[in-house]
């Protein structure tokens, strides 16, 4: 088995552009050999079937998912150049089921002169499901090798008949030392890089780039092509006798003007998105009022309506306190009202106290569980008719018919309670749904429902 962090494979034909110092700083820089790879260690242990798939070239369809600047197209392109394939990129933002046909049609004259084509589909997750289904004959018969990066889960994003056919691999987003390596590395790198700049970057400076860059490398070297491009020549005013007259200094300040707010990886509508919501709500269930209040902080920090989040509390409350706690769902809904008249950021702390009383609550799903429970069961069921003694008899007709006949009401009854009375259709029977739990109120709501109960039996 070959060392792929050793050997050096030749770059496909159309990666070769990339030494072109036309093309952005990222696009120059993306590596050609494993060995200048930089994160996602977890793939490539040499008992990895990733590793073991490319260091003997039998590759099979994946799925690269993960956040942005991650490297799945890197790591595509990576691959085609390790095991000798023809490269075809093909991106679901702008293209159609065309630009797979006319891919098919290259994928077939190279296997007639025997060599493999690695098909790469970029955001796979935007092409629809009949545009994904055009791959899979291809997928079957080996014209082609599939990658698809998306950033969205593939579970929900891809077709089970694509996903059925292609081994899913995780990208990580990248940790601050592989984020320094790649920095570094653009800064010296006299060729692909910005070494010819003799650019003098602070420590400040590239700890305020890695932590704004948020994992994200290409988002990394575009804000440090950025900073070169309006870097003064001989150094800020004060750090004139640490540089030469011919080098350029990047300090804090000047990525910091360039960088404004600071603007977290963060898409409503992604991935991200619902991983944080569910750790917030968790948290809460969790009675973890610090943990809720750090993905609350996340969650806006990373541009999330207020609203949005106010909504899912008033949710928590029902799901998660219930009865146990009553005065949660108010405090909730009080909240949400709250951001609705203040808005931002006055608002959130409303929203923030909300958070942490319910993860400080008495927990509860009781009533969930018996709203779920008898909606089931309603669903599954004939639709029994309401008994004649719990209709309402407003004409004389219905009550020659004797709705309301011997309904017993229930205030004129000891404790205000009919204990003969029943209230299910007759062919269900008396139902228990709701079992209340021993802490909170349910404790005493409990009690009572079983002193009832046993005046019943």
């Amino acid at each position: 088995m070959q060392d792929l962090f050793n050997d050096e494979p030749q770059p496909t034909s159309d990666a070769a552009t990339q030494n072109d110092l036309m093309l952005p700083l990222a696009a120059r820089m993306r590596p050609t050999a494993l060995k200048d790879y930089a994160g996602q260690s977890h793939l490539f242990d040499p008992d990895k079937p990733l590793y073991q798939a490319i260091a003997q070239g039998k590759l099979h369809s994946m799925l690269f998912w993960g956040p942005p600047g991650t490297g799945k197209t890197t790591l595509a392109r990576m691959i085609a150049a390790q095991c000798d394939c023809h490269f075809i990129s093909i991106s679901a933002v702008l293209g159609s089921v065309k630009d797979i046909r006319a891919a098919v049609e290259q994928a077939l004259l190279h296997q007639k002169i025997g060599k493999k084509t690695l098909l790469f589909v970029d955001e796979v997750h935007r092409f629809n499901k009949s545009q994904q289904d055009a791959f899979l004959p291809y997928v079957e018969d080996g014209t082609f090798i599939f990658i698809g990066a998306t950033t969205e889960n593939p579970s929900f994003e891809v077709n089970n008949a694509l996903l059925s056919r292609a081994r899913v691999y995780v990208l990580k987003s990248l940790d601050d030392k592989a984020l320094k390596d790649i920095l570094n590395r653009a800064i010296t790198e006299p060729e692909k890089g910005l070494g010819k700049l003799k650019l003098n970057v602070t420590d400040a400076a590239k700890d305020l780039l890695i932590n704004i860059a948020d994992g994200d490398a290409r988002r990394l070297l575009n804000l440090l092509e950025m900073a070169s491009d309006l870097s003064d020549v001989g150094g800020q005013e004060g750090n004139a006798s640490e540089t030469d007259e011919s080098t350029r200094t990047i300090d804090e300040k000047l990525v910091a003007d360039i960088v404004g707010e600071n603007i977290r990886r963060f898409d409503k509508g992604g991935e991200a998105f619902y991983d944080q919501i569910s750790a917030l709500h968790k948290s809460v269930r969790g009675s973890n009022p610090d943990a809720a209040l750090y993905w609350f902080c996340r969650m806006l920090d990373g541009g999330c309506d207020p609203l949005y989040i106010a909504r899912r509390v008033v949710r928590m409350a029902s799901e998660d306190i219930g009865n146990a706690d009553p005065r949660g769902l108010q405090l909730a809904i009080n909240a949400w009202d709250v951001q609705q008249r203040l808005g931002s950021p006055e608002g959130e702390l409303a929203v923030a106290q909300a958070v942490v009383y319910l993860a400080v609550a008495p927990k509860s799903n009781a009533v969930y569980k018996a709203f779920k429970n008898c909606l089931a069961e309603v669903k599954a069921e004939a639709s029994f008719e309401v008994p004649l003694h719990l209709r309402n008899a407003p004409t004389k007709l219905m009550k020659e018919l004797d709705y309301g006949t011997a309904y017993q009401y229930d205030h004129d009854e000891p404790d205000a309670f009919a204990v003969s009375q029943k209230h299910f259709p007759a062919e269900k029977g008396e139902t228990e749904y709701y079992h209340p739990v021993d802490r909170g109120m349910e404790k005493q709501i409990a009690e009572k429902l079983n002193r009832l109960r046993s005046l019943k039996e």
